[in-house]
């Protein structure tokens, strides 16, 4: 059975630096985490998975479709999206106004209907607007839906990014360090919402997060990278204590308590 998302064989370089190496990854269902130490590759894969970095080598596929060559805006024509590691928000722009930015891959109407406000304009217009307001309340900021994004704290931009992923009606949802900078309730509220995502919507979903917290309570697998490598994969608990894992985030092999140790990074 094919996979919804596969990487096979994926390599990048940058000059003499090679940033990835023949990394395999797939998904079919449920959260993936890809996690790693600085400087470990993976928000590289992730560049490479979204378009906005094209593989020397490898194949990316979505729904068997190939994606290498594909422009980012048509990956998300496809049904992937991305938010990234720095809020990238319009931050003069309302909370309701950017998550109607974000269906513009959706939006069936042409120029003229536009120039001309016929009845159709109308007719679309009130459902976005409707449907923007929807996933206002899924990401818990409806009643945020008039103020200025970059008045929101900082918990906030990263749930109305989410919305604004969401109004691309992705099948698959790439989220870049979601947690970064949240307090540990904010990220326990992020968590929830994506567990949620994951069974309403079913969304597949692929994580980059340094929390470890937030890893090994909400994946159902996860990858590490080192190095551009991929050094182990599985659930979160036996790759918590995954020797190579240990000596990759700790620089040696511990014999003692990698668990509590990895948990608390």
């Amino acid at each position: 059975m094919t996979a919804l998302f596969e990487a096979r064989g994926v390599t990048k370089r940058f000059g003499g630096l090679t940033a990835l190496h023949a990394v395999d990854f797939a998904l079919d269902e449920g959260i993936a985490s890809i996690i790693g130490p600085n400087g470990a590759g993976k928000t590289t894969l992730f560049n490479v998975f979204t378009g906005l970095y094209q593989a020397d080598e490898g194949s990316v596929t979505f729904r068997e479709q190939p994606l290498l060559g594909l422009r980012p805006d048509q990956i998300t024509a496809l049904g992937i999206c991305r938010t990234f590691q720095n809020i990238r928000l319009f931050a003069n722009m309302t909370a309701l106004e950017n998550v109607l930015v974000g269906m513009h891959a959706r939006v069936g109407l042409g120029l003229w209907d536009v120039l001309t406000h016929r009845p159709r304009f109308h007719a679309t217009e009130g459902a976005l607007m409707a449907r923007a307001s929807a996933l206002l309340e899924r990401v818990g900021l409806l009643r945020q839906a008039n103020e200025v994004a970059r008045s929101l704290p900082y918990g906030d931009q990263r749930r109305l990014e989410i919305g604004r992923a969401l109004a691309s009606e992705p099948a698959l949802l790439l989220l870049d360090e979601p947690t970064a900078g949240m307090t540990r309730g904010e990220a326990g509220a992020l968590m929830r919402l994506l567990r949620a995502l994951v069974a309403d919507l079913r969304l597949a979903v692929i994580l980059i997060e340094h929390n470890m917290r937030v890893v090994m309570e909400v994946s159902d697998r996860v990858t590490v990278l080192d190095h551009g490598e991929k050094i182990a994969e599985g659930p979160p608990q036996e790759v918590q204590a995954n020797p190579r894992v240990i000596e990759a985030y700790l620089g040696t092999r511990h014999s003692g308590g990698p668990r509590r140790r990895l948990a608390e990074r």
